[in-house]
């Protein structure tokens, strides 16, 4: 196994099936990439890395997070989750309350985990190419959210609490089954792009003609 360097291992792409047992026990890395080996699980013992800002877990086949994710509390730049067999996030994740960025895209989820509502820190959170058929009323307590990636779900609608995102940049709905879109999205007075390509059942609200007399580029 190649040592860190500066701090930062990575193992991407090594065909592993599983991380080394070593890995856990390098307690002074602060990125960790662990992308396309074929996991099936991620050990406790990842708990141990107190000193994590990056994790990549991307392209693997997990079907679970770990319960002592939530013990990597310096977390700071991203977490990317993609591309894996998840349909569930341990509670504990809610305990990344430092996290700016999420990648939960191409998985299985039929629902947005309600503790992922509990990352106040989060900036960008991407959960695209899911299953996902209703958000949380708690998706507006994101405040700090600049981008919402949520194309190829199967979404018919937004909670009105959309509207309470207030430093949303971008919102992605392409390719979703929506038929309306709550008042609240015209109250984002920051939203530069708002994507409803291949949204062919949407009911198109009188407001998107002042949304992009406002700037905000609007793709249908």
């Amino acid at each position: 196994m190649p040592q860190p360097t500066t701090r930062t291992l990575n193992l991407w792409k090594r065909g592993l099936g599983q991380a080394p047992d070593s890995v856990w026990d390098q307690a002074e890395l602060e990125a960790l990439v662990l992308a396309e080996n074929g996991l099936t699980e991620v050990s406790e013992r990842v708990g141990r890395l107190k000193r994590l800002r990056m994790l990549d877990l991307g392209h693997n086949q997990l079907r679970a997070v770990p319960e002592a994710i939530g013990e990597l509390q310096g977390l700071t730049d991203f977490l990317y989750l993609h591309d894996n067999r998840l349909n569930a996030l341990p509670t504990s994740i809610g305990r990344l309350t430092k996290l700016r960025y999420l990648n939960l895209s191409e998985n299985a989820f039929s629902e947005l985990p309600e503790q992922v509502t509990s990352l106040a820190s989060l900036f960008e959170l991407r959960i695209s190419d899911n299953q996902l058929t209703a958000l949380p009323d708690s998706i507006g307590r994101l405040g700090r959210l600049r981008e919402l990636h949520l194309r190829n779900n199967k979404l018919a609608s937004l909670p009105d609490s959309i509207g309470k995102l207030k430093e949303l940049r971008l919102l992605d709905l392409r390719g979703n089954p929506l038929v309306h879109l709550p008042d609240g999205v015209a109250a984002l007075l920051r939203l530069e792009k708002l994507d409803l390509r291949w949204v062919e059942s949407l009911e198109k609200p009188t407001w998107l003609a002042s949304l992009e007399e406002r700037g905000c580029a609007v793709y249908l």
